[in-house]
């Protein structure tokens, strides 16, 4: 699978791919080292068309814990990539971890959730911004905007602008989960019409169309998007 997405995207095409969940939350990062090897294996393929590597750690991973483990961690990532972790405690948001952070040039992400905003804090040569948001979009109403995110969106462009004129980064990567305003390619086209940039396109199935097309184009993964 992997090295078909390699085989079908542009050359300058770019991914972002999130650890496995049982590295990160069923083993929390503890022991994983077959599960790490696994990973590098199957995503290899990839390795000159990825910006990043997400480890996105679960919402009970505390500062104190996941820092030991982290430690553990950056023995054994494999140096073709770069990395970005993703915290969901708030007891993360201090000193200790943002200089952890910036010693092995890992992004901290910043992210945007219902309980949870992460400060602009900058920790690597790239900035990785998650609009994630909450669970109150149906997955039935995704594939339109349905929440006006658009304040949000003008905040976050100043802060991305703001270090980008002092360059400290060399590269800018925002997602966004449909949860966050109901259909993620929306959002991500309001962005960058906010940054000046031109919309991204994809081409629409018609319902005769969508009917006969599988379950998993159906869902918009990124298939839908690739032509």
């Amino acid at each position: 699978m992997v090295k078909n997405w390699a085989k079908k995207t542009p050359k300058d095409f770019k991914f972002t791919a999130k650890f496995p969940r049982v590295i990160t939350h069923d083993k929390r990062l503890k022991d994983v080292t077959k599960e790490l090897d696994q990973f590098f294996d199957a995503i290899g393929p990839l390795a000159d068309k990825t910006l990043a590597l997400l480890i996105q750690l679960p919402p009970a991973l505390q500062i104190v814990e996941g820092l030991e483990r982290l430690r553990e961690l950056v023995r054994e990532l494999d140096t073709r990539f770069t990395y970005a972790v993703e915290v969901r405690d708030r007891s993360w948001f201090q000193d200790l971890a943002y200089n952890f952070f910036a010693d092995n040039n890992i992004c901290l992400v910043w992210s945007q959730l219902a309980e949870l905003k992460t400060p602009p804090i900058v920790t690597s040569d790239f900035l990785y911004l998650r609009l994630i948001g909450d669970r109150s979009i149906q997955e039935k109403d995704f594939g339109k905007i349905q929440i006006d995110r658009t304040n949000e969106i003008r905040k976050w462009i100043k802060k991305i602008r703001g270090v980008q004129e002092d360059k400290r980064t060399n590269t800018t990567i925002v997602t966004a989960n449909n949860h966050y305003a109901g259909f993620g390619p929306g959002t991500v086209n309001i962005f960058r019409t906010m940054l000046g940039m031109p919309e991204a396109k994809w081409e629409e199935m018609d319902e005769e169309q969508e009917a006969h097309s599988t379950p998993s184009l159906k869902q918009r993964t990124l298939t839908d998007f690739l032509s």
